[in-house]
């Protein structure tokens, strides 16, 4: 059984108790469920996905797409398509307007007989625009959505089943966890676009100052709870960025791979074929995994106190000011931080210079159970007839979405925040490109075979925005027990499971 010390967390035989438990449950399941999956088309290795091998296969490979599109829809098709998605916008860099308007007129030149009438929509407005038409009968044809927005209109009938075969492509071209975001009750609605994960940066004058090498960042999640005291206690500075507010997606991505880590989950999500009937939220992974932020949080103290608020834009400032050891994010992160800098005056302009010099990205740490990531990305969605404004043309719908998922427009639309969906993208000259230009990308594309998508349920937003920061907020604020904090929540999952 496990004890409990005066904090109300597990104690440290308690916690090597869970952690024994979470890791014969992890044997099993010792590599990610992409990696586990992953059927990789000719030629390419997404077993050995190092920055190294990923590298060395950019630019090996040549790419005719009007080709490729023409075996699918013929070139000379007539016909007329309507598509909404989330484009570049006025805080767009300027490369993401150039690359949308680009990828427009090389669709118009492939095929010159399909008119598309598109609707380029803000991020915060497009879900509930798209859940209003579908509801009057005035959907696209076609939608590129955020990764788990799909769900919600397939669970209500208003999608077409589709994949990867339907416009000339083999599921093996694109991450099985990439294919698990498009799935419902056993069928695929959708073909990926883009996928991308994140990575560990860490301040290595901050780890050298704390007596760690400056050039390794913790190699397991244990290794995290301990550089982040030791910087703490050494430096006066938080050790690492915890982000716990509740009703906010930065939570959940960056909570969640730490929870896959120690072997536990929301529901199943993590296993190879999940059917995410089973709550996982209270299994001993989940709880050791919880008590690891409670031992940062409470016991340590060697996180931002306000990270009970904090979302991920709170750990920017403290981290270009050297005042916060590690935190989780984008590669973009780089150029942010970048930017911050060049803007910088006086002696905030040198610390933040010092700061962005010693800026270094590594893999996020591995648990007893395996390395995990959250799977991000897009999928496009063709809407079924019954709800599409007007006829749905199906031909020019596929001939759309062969142009825009195969391996040069899903590497070159993902230019600045992505990858490519389709796995050839990474052979292409232009991900080459990419990888020359833009720092550390190298590194947390080496995340994606680890990458675990949220349950692909219509629930999802609410367990990993509401009820998962919930959980965290009740352990961290000593409201309740970390075991009886995580029992609660997998109680409200169950809840919300059989209510609906």
């Amino acid at each position: 059984m496990a004890t409990f010390d005066e904090f109300g967390g597990l104690s440290s035989l308690g916690r090597r108790r869970l952690l024994g438990a979470a890791a014969a449950v992890g044997m099993a399941a010792s590599m990610p469920g992409a990696a586990r999956a992953a059927t990789a088309p000719a030629g390419l290795d997404t077993s050995n996905w190092t920055p190294e091998y990923i590298a060395s296969i950019a630019g090996t490979m040549e790419i005719d797409t009007a080709a490729e599109c023409a075996k699918v829809v013929p070139l000379n098709t007539k016909g007329r398509v309507t598509y909404w998605y989330v484009g570049p916008n006025q805080a767009s860099p300027q490369i993401d307007h150039r690359i949308d308007a680009e990828f427009w007129a090389a669709f118009a030149k492939t095929y010159p007989n399909i008119t598309v009438e598109k609707q380029n929509l803000d991020y915060n407005q497009m879900l509930n625009k798209v859940r209003t038409a579908a509801l009057g009968n005035a959907a696209p044809m076609v939608a590129k959505f955020p990764i788990l927005w799909g769900v919600e209109f397939a669970a209500k009938g208003q999608l077409m089943p589709l994949k990867p075969e339907d416009v000339g492509f083999g599921s093996d071209e694109f991450w099985p966890g990439a294919l698990k975001s498009v799935m419902w009750n056993g069928k695929s609605y959708g073909i990926p676009t883009n996928n991308e994960t994140m990575g560990l940066i860490w301040n290595a004058a901050l780890f050298q100052a704390a007596g760690l090498d400056p050039e390794k960042p913790p190699a397991t999640w244990d290794d995290l709870v301990l550089y982040s005291k030791a910087i703490k206690d050494k430096t006066g500075k938080n050790g690492y960025g915890l982000v716990a507010r509740t009703n906010a997606g930065n939570t959940p991505f960056r909570f969640m791979p730490q929870l896959w880590a120690y072997g536990g989950g929301a529901l199943d999500e993590a296993e190879a074929r999940p059917g995410y009937k089973s709550v996982y939220l209270n299994n001993a992974g989940s709880k050791a995994a919880l008590q690891a932020s409670f031992d940062m949080y409470v016991r340590d103290r060697s996180v931002p106190v306000s990270a009970l608020t904090n979302t991920q834009n709170e750990n920017q400032d403290p981290f270009i000011s050297g005042q916060l050891g590690m935190m989780i994010s984008h590669p973009s992160e780089y150029a942010f931080m970048l930017d911050r800098a060049s803007k910088a005056t006086g002696d905030d302009k040198k610390t933040a210079e010092m700061v962005v010099a010693n800026m270094r990205y590594g893999l996020v740490p591995k648990g007893p159970a395996r390395r995990a990531i959250v799977f991000g990305g897009s999928n496009a969605h063709v809407f079924d007839a019954k709800v599409v404004d007007g006829k749905l043309d199906m031909e020019a719908a596929r001939a759309l979405l062969a142009f825009s998922t195969g391996p040069e427009w899903s590497t070159k639309i993902a230019w600045t925040n992505s990858n490519p969906g389709n796995l050839r993208g990474f052979r292409t000259k232009w991900m080459k490109e990419r990888l020359e230009t833009i720092k550390f990308l190298n590194v947390t594309t080496s995340m994606l075979p680890s990458g675990i998508p949220f349950p692909v349920i219509p629930e999802s937003g609410e367990i990993m925005n509401i009820i998962v920061p919930d959980m965290l907020q009740n352990a961290l604020t000593k409201k309740m027990s970390v075991a009886a904090a995580a029992d609660d929540a997998a109680r409200k999952v169950k809840a919300l499971l059989t209510s609906l």
